[in-house]
């Protein structure tokens, strides 16, 4: 009896330390002590019942940690928000992640604030300006790849590509009024100090390659300047000058302090709010409401070297693609084949064509070589007495410039015209006569340089030296846009020239 007693009292006693805490459960009379014969139940019959139907699962073996309140109030909800696995978890894995792991989509290497200016252009761009940045995505993968690429070789920050972003919309073609050009936007002056050829012939500002390297170092040492990115992008925009300028009279670092005085430009103010705001977008635009963008293919080329003066359509024929395959590649050239004084020019091709290239050009070339000759446009001047002063035809030479019958002709306008193969770079005398050029007894003897002064035209010069005003511009290629600066020296060529036909026996040295 003493040994029932005792069982008894255990069972209870360990049936105690289960059950729920006072006040979890309803209170309930305990019943007194079942006979042996008797099955022990903590529960009574009916909720015994209630609780096998539900097959609530059993509870775990220790007290799971402490939740939040769930909404409803029942712990036992909040305790299986978080289930807890019997198995142990004492094998802990550890990731390694590298310092030059790549970023994240969403990840940025250049600082970014979103202020009311930054969301202002962030609206600007969903609602107003819409259209035109859909455009902007949709090219920009075209460009974006390589560009990063080049950012990242000079040590820059990557996400510094979206500058090109408000700069140009990723468009090569890009002219604005202050005559920047290109991507990046370059003005000759700041273009031609980064190494950027710009001329009648060629414009390596509109190369995304080239004008790239050019902006990269541009950056390198604005940010060297001002050791803060958004300094060295308003510099960028007004020029370092002006930022150099702004931050002494202000006494200030911070981009944003200069921004509450009128000395910048309401566009230089605007210039790195616009920057985030296009960076935030474009690295995820899905969640500004940019959806659908069909991006286009990333860019892809080979170079390949050829002859200066070498037409578009002749490396076009060479790779079996179209001519406005070849002119995409290479949107600096201005003209329909390469420049002149570039012996081995580089001009890019579609990837893959290089084999292909190398096999059909040097047949090609070899047999259909074409030439070409400036002409400066002088007054009086029309298509049709200039393709008659060369013997060709109006429509190459409309072709050849990008123009057509309407296009008005200006003076000391520089036009190229294609001669037939068999045909030489002279235009019959009688016309020779009428422009103003040499005769065709002129021999060249040598060359002689002239020094540029204050105040020197071309026009002057061609008088001062007695030569032609259009040979004095081709010998040097000079185009209308060029200064001259003095001090510069220019090449003019001396010839022998044929006295008339009544004195033919006698010949002089003179100026070409």
């Amino acid at each position: 009896m003493t040994y029932k007693t005792l069982a008894v009292g255990i069972i209870l006693f360990l049936s105690s330390a289960c059950l729920p805490h006072p006040g979890s459960l309803p209170e309930t009379p305990l019943s007194p002590p079942p006979s042996a014969k008797e099955e022990v139940s903590l529960l009574k019959p009916t909720e015994s019942e209630d609780v096998s139907s539900q097959e609530i699962p059993p509870p775990p073996e220790e007290p799971s940690p402490p939740h939040s309140p769930s909404p409803t109030g029942n712990p036992l909800a909040s305790s299986l928000d978080f289930p807890i696995s019997d198995e142990a978890n004492d094998d802990f894995s550890f990731e390694v992640i590298p310092k030059d792991r790549p970023k994240s989509k969403q990840e940025f290497d250049i600082p970014i604030v979103i202020n009311a200016k930054v969301e202002q252009f962030i609206q600007y761009f969903q609602m107003r300006g819409r259209k035109p940045f859909s455009n902007w995505l949709a090219r920009s993968e075209r460009y974006i790849p390589f560009m990063r690429n080049l950012l990242k070789e000079s040590g820059l920050p990557e996400d510094l590509v979206y500058l090109a972003l408000i700069e140009s919309g990723f468009n090569p073609y890009a002219y604005s009024r202050a005559k920047a050009s290109g991507p990046w936007q370059f003005i000759y002056f700041t273009g031609k100090r980064y190494g950027l050829t710009s001329n009648w012939w060629i414009d390596e500002r509109r190369d995304p390659e080239k004008s790239t390297i050019a902006a990269a170092k541009y950056l390198k040492d604005l940010y060297d300047m001002f050791e803060c990115w958004y300094l060295a992008a308003a510099g960028y925009n007004a020029g370092e000058r002006k930022i150099a300028t702004a931050m002494k009279r202000y006494r200030t670092e911070d981009f944003w302090e200069l921004t509450k005085y009128r000395y910048l430009k309401r566009e230089t103010k605007d210039y790195v709010p616009q920057m985030i705001a296009a960076a935030l977008i474009a690295k995820d635009p899905e969640k500004y409401g940019f959806f659908g963008i069909e991006y286009q293919e990333p860019l892809r080329y080979e170079k390949v070297k050829v002859p200066e003066v070498t037409d578009l359509r002749l490396i076009a024929q060479a790779c079996e693609v179209t001519l406005d395959e070849i002119k995409e590649l290479n949107p600096e050239l201005s003209r329909g084949c390469t420049p002149p004084s570039f012996p081995d020019y580089e001009i890019k091709i579609p990837f893959g064509k290089k084999e292909l290239f190398s096999k059909n050009f040097e047949t090609l070339y070899s047999g259909e070589r074409f030439q070409f000759k400036t002409h400066l446009v002088k007054k009086g001047d029309t298509f049709s007495n200039i393709a008659r002063l060369y013997r060709v035809d109006i429509e190459p030479i409309l072709e050849m410039n990008r123009l057509n019958k309407r296009s008005h002709l200006a003076i000391g306008m520089n036009l190229l015209i294609p001669l037939p193969k068999d045909q030489g770079p002279k235009p019959d005398r009688t016309a020779r006569k009428k422009s103003g050029g040499t005769d065709h007894g002129s021999n060249p003897v040598g060359t002689t340089t002239y020094t540029i002064k204050k105040g020197d035209t071309l026009w002057s010069i061609a008088n001062e030296t007695g030569v032609n005003l259009g040979a004095l511009s081709r010998w040097n290629n000079l185009y209308p846009e060029k200064k001259l600066m003095p001090g510069d020296k220019l090449k003019i060529e001396m010839t022998k020239i044929s006295d008339p036909p009544e004195e033919s026996g006698k010949k002089r040295v003179g100026k070409k």
